[in-house]
């Protein structure tokens, strides 16, 4: 069974994981942290404590692979050390000031600016993709 993570950057700078979408599992787990990835790992360390509950209950536990997404400015922080923001500008061509607002949590970006940040970075790792090397 697939189910999908949501990962959120906090307006205080932390982060949080929940089960999104529709689900039929018969449990939900959360994580917290201060970084994305302290964040995944509470996530996962949840997944593997109601494994066990329902392991001592005798009931049946369905195995999910979890899919990770990020909202925008988790992933930007997340991939903070990856690129810069003169660089995702001229990726996403939204400028610097705005990707840092987001970033930081000074400002929410509007849906159709996600989806065109998105996916401005498909097309650049699509093109990347493309790229071979001898």
């Amino acid at each position: 069974m697939k189910a999908q993570v949501i990962i959120e950057r906090g307006m205080d700078g932390t982060f949080s994981a929940y089960i999104g979408g529709n689900n039929r599992l018969p449990f939900g787990v959360i994580g917290e942290g201060k970084t994305v990835q302290e964040t995944m790992e509470d996530f996962m360390g949840g997944y593997e404590e109601m494994k066990e509950l329902f392991l001592e209950e005798g009931r049946d536990f369905p195995e999910v692979v979890f899919e990770f997404k990020y909202d925008l400015p988790s992933f930007l922080q997340y991939y903070a050390y990856a690129f810069t923001l003169a660089g995702l500008e001229r990726i996403t061509g939204v400028n610097q000031r705005q990707l840092s607002h987001y970033i930081n949590g000074v400002r929410k970006p509007s849906p159709a600016t996600v989806h065109k940040i998105e996916q401005k970075i498909h097309d650049f790792a699509a093109e990347i993709g493309a790229v071979s090397f001898v």
